[in-house]
């Protein structure tokens, strides 16, 4: 008897046992076996799984493990991403994605309608999932496994291939830095696994704590604790720390870009470098924060002075910090009560100069701020 066979046969045991279909008794009995098929060889069942990764950096055609790859590719934690149905939803995220790359609206669109018709046309065969531990793939990653979720998908047909780091590689910064070969051996490492129940119960409530319109579900979601979506509370932490600082209504990422200016970085692409390599993990690209830098930039109190000034900041942009940035940076004033926010954070919209959620360093949970003074957990 074949190894196929004996394996075959323990499926069929497992069936008259538990009552679970064949598709399903399989997948238990390979989360034991991450990676591997049952002739010990990942690609029989891989190559006809959907394989779903963040971007076309990621070499997975290459490592002959997938015919089929779609790639999620969506900023998610940079605009709005409100409660709303599927259809709306694609239509908001493309409006915002038109703009943040440039590229025509019906083309951004048309690829998010076919990215989502395809996770739902293969939802009666196997997953492998291919991201890392930043808050941008953590983000999609829930965004995923919530959609699963709802189309009835048995989280034992989905396989996660997950990393936030990588021997050899000092700074890991994600699964585009490996070559198709080193791609190809992490199936048969401790970052594959098979999924559980309690993974996409995890993912459901995260997905629906960042497009609530208010932030309280976010906390738990941050001390969260599961071994198979091991750095999910880390990302949410991160995204928290995005919301105005009841210290100087900066968010992490403004308070870091304003600090390295001040410590004498001369461009907007030395700023960027700088407050990039404070991270934990990667968590934006250089046209995300110039972005941010020009609107420090702007209102009634500007932050940051910009030569050449208006218009885009590109890497060669020199920068330096206005009085009032050095005041706000050094938390004399706030900058939301100078110059107010219009931004979304998931489904919360921050607009105005008296917002009511706001980073408390001191308790590490965002809170709800009252009359711009006092605060209690979210």
């Amino acid at each position: 008897m074949t190894r196929q066979a004996e394996f075959k046969r323990r499926v069929r045991a497992r069936m008259a046992k538990t009552g679970e279909s064949y598709t399903t008794a399989r997948s238990s009995l390979l989360a034991s076996r991450p990676g591997a098929a049952p002739d010990g060889s990942p690609l029989d069942w891989m190559r006809e799984a959907l394989h779903v990764s963040n971007g076309d950096a990621t070499d997975v055609p290459g490592t002959g493990l997938a015919r089929r790859v779609v790639y999620w590719r969506d900023v998610l934690h940079e605009g709005p991403v409100p409660e709303a149905p599927p259809a709306e939803l694609r239509r908001i995220r493309a409006r915002h994605l038109t703009g943040y790359e440039g590229v025509e609206h019906a083309a951004v669109l048309r690829r998010l309608t076919e990215r989502d018709r395809a996770l739902e046309a293969h939802r009666d065969g196997e997953y492998v999932l291919w991201f890392e531990a930043d808050l941008y793939d953590q983000l999609q990653l829930v965004d995923i496994l919530a959609r699963l979720a709802g189309l009835a998908v048995p989280a034992g047909r989905v396989t996660l291939i997950c990393i936030g780091e990588h021997p050899g590689i000092a700074r890991f910064g994600g699964l585009g830095e490996l070559t198709a070969e080193q791609l190809r051996e992490l199936p048969r490492t401790n970052a594959c696994s098979r999924l559980t129940p309690a993974a996409f119960d995890l993912a459901t409530r995260a997905w629906t704590a960042f497009r609530a319109p208010t932030p309280e579900g976010l906390a738990a979601v941050a001390a969260a604790r599961l071994g198979e979506l091991r750095f999910l509370g880390e990302a949410f932490d991160r995204l928290g720390r995005e919301y105005p600082s009841t210290r100087d209504g900066l968010s992490l990422t403004e308070r870091r870009v304003l600090s390295a200016v001040a410590d004498g970085a001369p461009d907007a692409g030395t700023a960027f470098a700088r407050a990039g390599a404070r991270e934990t993990r990667p968590y934006m690209g250089d046209v995300t924060c110039f972005d941010r830098m020009y609107r420090m930039a702007r209102g009634p109190h500007p932050l940051l002075r910009l030569d050449p000034p208006g218009g885009p900041v590109r890497r060669t942009t020199r920068v330096r910090l206005t009085a009032t940035g050095a005041r706000v940076l050094a938390g004399e004033a706030g900058q939301v009560t100078l110059n107010g926010v219009d931004r979304w954070i998931g489904g919360v919209h921050l607009r105005g100069h008296r917002v009511p959620w706001r980073w408390d360093d001191g308790v590490e949970a965002v809170v709800r701020v009252t009359g711009g003074a006092s605060a209690s957990p979210a």
